[in-house]
């Protein structure tokens, strides 16, 4: 009965040993992960001030350039695309919204 009990009090203090290890591997795979102590570590985006007051903006390497974004813009203007999520829950918010500002008057009142 000694011997199980030494057994179990073991292997019950190697699994939470076990898991304190695991949990500090995985802090430390977070924080590389986010780039916190990496010096190789880039900005997604990145904007440079020119000498004659132009702006070079990359994004991920990429040079965007304002002709790019008007070019998409226009391209999704004609494209007209209706998005039923986005519409259904604009209405949901307006009529929160509107709903929640009577209560407020309405309690204002009292």
């Amino acid at each position: 009965m000694k011997m199980f009990m030494f057994k179990s009090v073991l292997i019950a203090s190697l699994m939470f040993i076990s898991v304190l290890v695991g949990m500090q591997q995985a802090n430390q795979g977070i924080h590389n992960m986010k780039g916190y102590k990496d010096s190789n570590f880039k900005s997604a985006l990145t904007v440079d001030n020119g000498d004659k007051g132009d702006i070079a903006v990359s994004v991920l390497g990429k040079e965007v350039d304002s002709h790019d974004l008007e070019k998409k813009r226009e391209k999704l203007e004609k494209m007209k695309v209706y998005n039923l999520f986005s519409a259904t829950g604009k209405k949901i918010a307006d009529t929160l919204s509107s709903l929640t500002e009577k209560l407020i008057i309405f309690i204002s009142k009292i």
